[in-house]
């Protein structure tokens, strides 16, 4: 299996769009969540067939919104509550809580069972229509997530593909982590740091102190946060890359036990 993360390139009807599928996702975790601590508090045992059950018989005809939205995000949201719980009884993870609004919006659909066809840089979704993305994709996959970060939206999937063997380069190579540099190899190459936070830091504290006196929840302060979310997203990003090229490289050699300096 390979997994895909690309940014998608929306107009506002379409980030509108999204904005509603992720506010239905995160109002059907909630009220899933409400419902089962309560079934916990009377001695009953919730699970996500029955949160299913309910939701459509007796609470999803109140809100005649949910009929403009997709049926696939509120199912996706009691299944994700059931994996939550199901982490938090097995000592995976912690207790499932609310989710709030503006952090890791997201929400996920299929196409009922059928493949989700994505054939270069434009793509129909289910019920979304079609979308752009930065970058082209060739995959086929049974469901896909899209999330919001900093202000954009991005695709998420896994689909199946034919891996070839990487032919090696190296027999050998012996790996340095260090600090002055990422990583040093046996074979001469250099991997240097990045220093990511460093090349951005007086953007960042500029950033946050403009934001210092502004009201919380005012329209100034959330433009400020966005501001502060991107930079931090950049931070990220760059490491995330440099992580890439060295793991690239390092998956095409055999190595030796990673000795940190």
């Amino acid at each position: 299996m390979k997994s895909i993360r690309t940014k998608l390139k929306l107009n506002n009807k379409q980030k509108t769009l999204m904005a509603q599928h992720a506010g239905y996702s995160r109002w059907c975790y909630n009220w899933g969540l409400s419902l089962w601590n309560q079934a916990y508090t009377d001695g009953y045992k919730p699970n996500t067939r029955k949160l299913r059950e309910v939701f459509t018989n007796h609470t999803k005809p109140l809100y005649p919104w949910m009929k403009n939205l997709s049926s696939k995000v509120y199912q996706y949201a009691f299944i994700n509550l059931g994996e939550a719980f199901k982490r938090f009884f097995q000592g995976l993870g912690k207790r499932p809580r609310f989710k709030k609004k503006g952090k890791f919006d997201s929400f996920t659909i299929d196409n009922c069972g059928k493949p989700i066809e994505l054939n270069g840089w434009n793509h129909k979704l289910p019920f979304i229509g079609i979308v752009k993305t930065y970058e082209p994709i060739e995959a086929t996959t049974q469901k896909i997530t899209i999330s919001r970060q900093a202000g954009d939206w991005y695709l998420s999937l896994s689909h199946e593909f034919s891996a070839t063997p990487t032919p090696k380069t190296t027999d050998v190579v012996g790996v340095d982590l260090g600090v002055k540099t990422l990583a040093t190899l046996s074979d001469g190459k250099v991997f240097e740091s990045v220093r990511a936070y460093q090349k951005f830091e007086a953007k960042l504290s500029r950033e946050q102190y403009l934001n210092r006196h502004k009201q919380v929840g005012s329209a100034n302060w959330r433009k400020a946060q966005l501001k502060i979310a991107r930079l931090h997203r950049k931070v990220a990003n760059i490491r995330q890359d440099a992580l890439h090229k060295l793991t690239a490289y390092l998956a095409k050699v055999r190595l030796v036990p990673v000795r940190s300096l």
